[in-house]
């Protein structure tokens, strides 16, 4: 079975209206879903590695997707050189930050990105840079940072991008 592993921004939990929607898409598509708690680690490198041994300890049978949301977001992509996941979905990513240790991405696997037009946390110019660089899909709303009025738009999304990986 396949498994999607889920990664919540700094200020979020494992349990946020937005992950608990994605997961429901997940389960709907046949996943197995884990959302991992980060709320004790701080640094972002600290949640990369513990998002690696997570994985590593859950011994996944079947392709692994990545999702990831804010610092979350960043979390999967720099996890995702030493794993090679099949996939990742991530929403208003973190990337590009100053003291973050990776700043160069080579994704392996397809990645999808949702970004607000009206963030003020991460600037969507940090999407939109990577996305040009890596000719990924990249979806701009009309929203801020958390995209909640976004909600219903993400679910859509999630089930086309899971729905595309299994062509």
């Amino acid at each position: 079975m396949k498994t999607i592993y889920f990664s919540h921004g700094k200020e979020s939990g494992p349990n946020g209206r937005k992950i608990q929607s994605l997961v429901a898409v997940g389960k709907q598509n046949g996943f197995e879903t884990h959302s991992i708690d980060y709320t004790h680690l701080e640094n972002p490198d600290a949640r990369v590695e513990h998002l690696l041994k997570t994985i590593e300890a859950d011994k996944p049978k079947d392709d692994v997707i990545l999702v990831g949301s804010s610092m979350g977001g960043y979390v999967s992509m720099a996890g995702s050189a030493k794993m090679k996941p099949a996939g990742m979905f991530l929403m208003a990513p973190a990337l590009y930050l100053e003291g973050f240790k990776v700043q160069e991405f080579h994704p392996a696997c397809p990645v999808e990105i949702v970004h607000g037009w009206n963030d003020g946390i991460i600037p969507f110019e940090h999407s939109l840079r990577f996305a040009e660089k890596q000719k990924c899909t990249l979806h701009l709303v009309n929203d801020d940072h958390r995209l909640s009025a976004s909600v219903g738009y993400l679910e859509v999304l999630f089930d086309a991008f899971l729905k595309g990986l299994g062509r």
